[in-house]
């Protein structure tokens, strides 16, 4: 079968929302990564056969096929092409499979895949994301089907990581103590330039503005709980965010053509469905499923990267499949860094295939839990 490989990744930092990114237009933002993996290397941009972004909340500046608009901004010629992709957290990684898929077919040979999302202008107001006032906060509202199959209950992503927190029965302080590893990991890699290489500068700004230095667990054990009776707070919770990222996926032709050189390979690409109402276990049926597909152990991942949406995400999916916690997100995570929700799996993927990349590790697994009960799984090898 043929490959499809990465030669490109780069990213912007994550900026807070209302921070350093909150004037900036989400298609400018996107198309900044765009021309950085297109720049670095002498081929004609005229042949790039499509742009494949993530983006939720497709409404105002992220309407209109954001793919399209960023890679006019971005200045590639008319004739290339540019979709958007919507699999709720998991889009930018849908992104770079479809890009991956497409390479893998034939069917094309360049593709610029990744994702983008400014939450300071659209922040999530849903279990889906931007709904009212925009419409319904509740795409399933008068869904007939829906209602005979899950009935009136609350569908939410607060009520799936209770949830999830019951069921592996996850304390307050195991989530907590998780939470501020997330930050004590996102400040050490900071610390000792870890980004820098993956990291493009964009709007002055070079360094991602989620991780608090000024954390500790006392100040964690003092917020309210995200729900009545509940035992997650939003410290053990994603940061709303803004940020885009970009990675460059070409067919072997197309590195023979250009003299391209493959960072990493695509060994496997799946995504699997689970429980709707939990919504956010998926990634331990899909990560069982992949690692079966792709005839490998967990043991054999040398770094993962799970979307920490919430920490009972990451600690359920660790008690589930066994893996080295120093492993899994060696970095940190959503908590510390931060979550713009359409980007952030291709932001997942380039930080993944910058950390095997300094460490010489061989497989990276990436997955992420996404609304309506869905999970991603992507394992690259490095070259």
């Amino acid at each position: 079968m043929p490959e499809a490989y990465i030669v490109d990744a780069a990213r912007t930092a994550v900026g807070r929302r209302g921070g350093g990114f909150a004037d900036s237009h989400p298609a400018d933002m996107a198309a900044h990564v765009i021309k950085t993996v297109v720049e670095r290397h002498d081929f004609d941009p005229s042949d790039i056969d499509d742009v494949i972004l993530g983006c939720l909340d497709n409404i105002g500046s992220q309407a209109g096929d954001i793919a399209r608009t960023a890679a006019l901004a971005a200045g590639l010629p008319e004739s290339v092409p540019g979709v958007t992709v919507d699999r709720q957290c998991g889009s930018a990684q849908q992104a770079v499979s479809f890009a991956a898929q497409a390479v893998m077919s034939g069917t094309a040979d360049i593709i610029v895949a990744g994702g983008v999302q400014k939450m300071s202008q659209y922040p999530i107001l849903s279990a889906f994301g931007a709904g009212e006032p925009f419409g319904s906060a509740d795409p399933w509202t008068g869904c007939k089907g829906w209602y005979e199959r899950y009935g009136d209950q609350e569908i939410s992503q607060f009520r799936g990581a209770e949830m999830i927190a019951q069921q592996w029965k996850l304390s307050r302080e195991d989530n907590e103590r998780f939470a501020l590893e997330s930050h004590r990991r996102a400040l050490s890699a900071i610390d000792n330039g870890y980004f820098e290489k993956e990291i493009t500068g964009y709007e002055g700004i070079t360094t991602d503005e989620g991780p608090r230095r000024d954390t500790s667990a006392e100040k964690l054990a003092g917020l309210k709980t995200l729900v009545e009776g509940g035992m997650l707070t939003a410290g053990v919770a994603s940061q709303i965010s803004d940020g885009a990222a970009a990675l460059l996926v070409v067919s072997e032709a197309a590195v023979k053509r250009y003299g391209f050189t493959p960072r990493a390979r695509v060994h496997h690409i799946s995504a699997r469905g689970a429980d709707p109402v939990m919504m956010l276990a998926a990634p331990i049926p899909a990560t069982q499923h992949a690692l079966k597909r792709a005839g490998l152990s967990i043991d054999d991942i040398d770094t993962v990267e799970i979307n920490e949406a919430f920490a009972p995400v990451a600690l359920a999916w660790l008690a589930e499949l066994g893996a080295d916690p120093a492993k899994v997100n060696p970095n940190g995570g959503a908590i510390a860094l931060g979550h713009p929700i359409g980007c952030t799996g291709a932001r997942l993927m380039t930080s993944m295939l910058h950390e095997l990349e300094r460490t010489g590790g061989r497989y990276g697994l990436q997955t992420m839990c996404e609304g309506g009960g869905q999970a991603n799984v992507t394992i690259l090898e490095r070259l």
